[in-house]
């Protein structure tokens, strides 16, 4: 017996992102709904403010994550996504800003003590800066990393490697040297179908029979006219020889 909890996944999103548009007002650039979620996008230098808005007029207590996206194409490639909580009203919801290279984006350390590490990992993997984060260092990756690995531009190799040498009994940095090409990876369930052909699968292909041929008419041969075999007669079997039986002496006859 399925037991079902009273209370919903998520709350309902009717009325939420009228009432958060007029409290945002002018810091506003646009609000849309996706997958699930409402997203709303607030300008670089408003942020702060907007996040102080659903804290502590609308009950978002939480900040529950903060993310980057890289977009080359764009004059302002990265977006910073806040993503909030409301344990009362058991909803979320989701900020965004966009940013360059060069633009700082101010921090939400004032707000909530955890967006010292969260902007820590998005300045380690895309390299946004954040102003106001006074500890805004490395967390994910080495400590000498050269550039920001979650950009588009950033090679999946990498620049270079690290191992240990038993030579310098310490951790070195080589130029990155691959053993094998890299390898393009299909995850895609063989249940599905592909849209390609998947290797050994030319295997199976079996050449079309070709077309059959039109066969001249034979002409009709000439008809020979055979003798009759008579059938030849068996020859009689010869009947075995019998032997004359001896004659039985008659009484009184002397031998």
């Amino acid at each position: 017996m399925t037991v079902v909890h009273s209370a919903p996944k998520s709350a309902s999103h009717d009325g939420v992102m009228k009432t958060l548009g007029r409290a945002f007002s002018s810091m506003m650039l646009g609000a849309h709904e996706a997958n699930g979620e409402l997203i709303f996008s607030i300008k670089r230098d408003d942020i702060e403010d907007a996040l102080r808005i659903l804290r502590d007029d609308h009950e978002y207590q939480q900040l529950m994550e903060i993310a980057g996206a890289d977009y080359p194409d764009r004059n302002e490639r990265f977006e910073v996504v806040y993503m909030l909580l409301s344990l009362t009203k058991n909803h979320r919801i989701m900020l965004k800003v966009s940013t360059d290279e060069a633009t700082p984006v101010p921090t939400a350390t004032g707000l909530w003590p955890n967006a010292g590490w969260l902007e820590r990992e998005v300045f380690d993997l895309y390299g946004v800066l954040f102003d106001g984060n006074t500890d805004l260092r490395r967390i994910l990756t080495d400590y000498g990393f050269e550039g920001h690995p979650f950009r588009k531009d950033f090679p999946l190799t990498g620049y270079t490697e690290l191992r240990y040498s038993e030579e310098d009994k310490r951790v070195v940095y080589e130029p990155v040297e691959l053993a094998q090409d890299l390898r393009q990876f299909d995850f895609m369930s063989p249940w599905e179908g592909a849209d390609y052909i998947l290797p050994g699968d030319e295997k199976a292909e079996v050449p079309a029979a070709p077309a059959p041929k039109a066969e001249a008419k034979a002409k009709p041969a000439a008809k020979k006219t055979a003798a009759k075999k008579t059938p030849a007669k068996k020859a009689a079997k010869p009947k075995a020889k019998t032997k004359p039986k001896a004659s039985k002496p008659k009484k009184g006859d002397k031998s």
